[in-house]
């Protein structure tokens, strides 16, 4: 019995397809933190300068971590992607 070399249909060869990984925006991944439960947090404004004229008070509750937004957080996870 005589078999031709014949190349297989398109449909039948198996294609991998990479993508490329994205890219993580470094800014964001400074200012934000990823909790155990997913949530983010991130650091109070104000707190940066001008710290003499600011009460010991105010500068306390400045030090305080806040969790972001649920609309905001859409956006940091998609800047954040693998940490």
């Amino acid at each position: 019995m005589y078999i031709e070399n014949v190349k297989p249909k398109q449909s039948d060869c198996i294609t991998t397809i990479i993508m490329n990984k994205l890219k993580t925006r470094k800014s964001a991944k400074k200012r934000f933190r990823k909790t155990g439960t997913g949530q983010f947090v991130r650091r109070r404004a104000c707190k940066g300068h001008l710290l003499e004229k600011k009460s010991s008070k105010r500068k306390r509750s400045l030090s305080q971590r806040l969790l972001v937004f649920k609309g905001d957080a859409l956006a940091i996870k998609s800047m954040v992607l693998y940490n």
